[in-house]
């Protein structure tokens, strides 16, 4: 069976593996405050050029994500998103069950802009009944996207701007940062990011890690943020586990070097797709790649390779997504290019 179905199906970088086991009997506090964490926190804020950011560690992304926003928000206040953000459709209403209704937005192949944004809001403002309402208190968005596509530099300068003007922080989900900040094309850094959002997450799940997201505040972290973290059940005593593989990932430039293996197995992929005639659902520059299959040629490939369902395409043609990851074996690419 060839596993195509997300970009988490492996364990862990080797070289996480190997210092966990060098540093398995060592006796360092927990929550977080040990030596590690510490090491990390700083080589993350050296590659994000914000010496002042506050750098925490999450053991998840969903728990992220519902611990940042709740945080961050009144309880008056709600979360917008693009209509198909992954708050607002993966996350089992995790959001919601904090108190905060995810507000979808309009958007083009998973972005949402400024002026959407902007919109929406001068039009909530002007509604006299606005008080009966749920008030927009932040813009969510993911980096990659659902479908893999990127923001641009310009498109988060024009956001970011937008926010600051109604009041509202900026919030970016980095799952999968690392394939973005090596696709080919994107003008989008750390150091951006760190200038245009007011927290940030660096996911480790999906990029090597065995699990784990370090999130960035550059301004600072809210109050009692650690309290919030534990309250919700995603703070490791060990938090020494989510030290240890951040300070490695972000040791000589890993996070970025194993990233690129993500984009350069599903360059080769899509390029061989294309010549042998399969329909792409959408054009994605990063490690997910969305085919329009047959529902016959789905039935033909059942026990040979596993592909992620996206959405039904029409009454016989279903679209799936094909992930790569930064453990992708090129040796796999060619074994599924011969399936197909």
């Amino acid at each position: 069976m060839l596993y195509f179905e997300n970009d988490y199906c492996e364990g862990a970088h080797p070289a996480i593996l190997q210092k966990l086991i060098d540093t398995n009997m060592e006796k360092v506090s927990g929550y977080g405050t040990d030596p590690y964490c510490a090491s990390a926190q700083e080589k993350i804020r050296t590659a994000c050029a914000c010496p002042e950011a506050d750098v925490r560690f999450i053991s998840g992304g969903t728990q992220t994500n519902s611990i940042v926003i709740a945080s961050m928000l009144n309880r008056w206040e709600g979360v917008l998103a693009a209509a198909t953000g992954h708050v607002a459709g993966h996350e089992a209403g995790a959001i919601e069950y904090t108190g905060h209704k995810v507000i979808g937005l309009p958007c083009k192949e998973g972005k949402i802009s400024a002026d959407t944004v902007r919109d929406w809001c001068a039009t909530f403002y002007a509604d006299g009944n606005h008080d009966h309402m749920v008030f927009p208190g932040m813009v969510y968005i993911s980096h990659p996207t659902e479908y893999g596509t990127l923001y641009t530099k310009a498109e988060l300068e024009a956001l970011s701007a937008v926010c600051h003007e109604y009041k509202m922080p900026l919030f970016v989900d980095g799952a999968r940062l690392g394939y973005a900040l090596v696709s080919e094309g994107t003008d989008v850094t750390l150091p951006d990011l760190a200038r245009l959002a007011d927290v940030f997450y660096i996911g480790g799940t999906k990029v090597g890690a065995l699990c784990g997201e370090a999130v960035v505040f550059p301004h600072g972290a809210p109050a009692h943020f650690l309290t919030m973290v534990k309250q919700q059940g995603a703070l490791l005593a060990k938090g020494r586990l989510l030290g240890i593989q951040f300070d490695v990932l972000f040791t000589d430039d890993l996070y970025t070097s194993i990233s690129k293996n993500a984009i350069v197995t599903a360059n080769i992929l899509k390029r061989a797709l294309a010549d042998k005639g399969y329909r792409f659902f959408m054009d994605s520059p990063t490690n997910q790649i969305f085919v329009i299959l047959s529902n016959q040629q789905l039935a033909e490939l059942e026990g040979k390779a596993k592909f992620g369902f996206w959405e039904k395409y029409d009454d016989s043609h279903t679209v799936v997504r094909i992930a790569t990851s930064w453990a992708t074996q090129m040796e796999e690419i060619m074994q599924l290019i011969e399936l197909l």
